[in-house]
């Protein structure tokens, strides 16, 4: 096997799937890059800023969950 094989055959995040990821569910998309502790924490707190602000604040953390998963995957590539 060439090193070229080798490398296109790794198991690299990609970007858009962990924002999809993370957007459908926060802190799913820090989970598929391997960031347990960052998706526990989004897991947590997108709930509880969906509940004490009626939604508004729910909507930031999807959506900043779904960037600091792109931008993690991004930087890992």
């Amino acid at each position: 096997m060439s090193k070229e094989m080798i490398v296109s055959g790794s198991s690299l995040p990609s970007p858009g799937l962990a924002a999809v990821l993370s957007f459908v569910i926060p802190g799913l998309g820090q989970f598929y890059n391997g960031k347990f502790l960052r998706g526990i924490f989004w897991l947590i707190v997108t709930p509880g800023l969906w509940f004490w602000t009626a939604g508004l604040l729910g909507w930031i953390c999807h959506i900043v969950s779904a960037y600091t998963a792109y931008s993690y995957a991004k930087r890992h590539l």
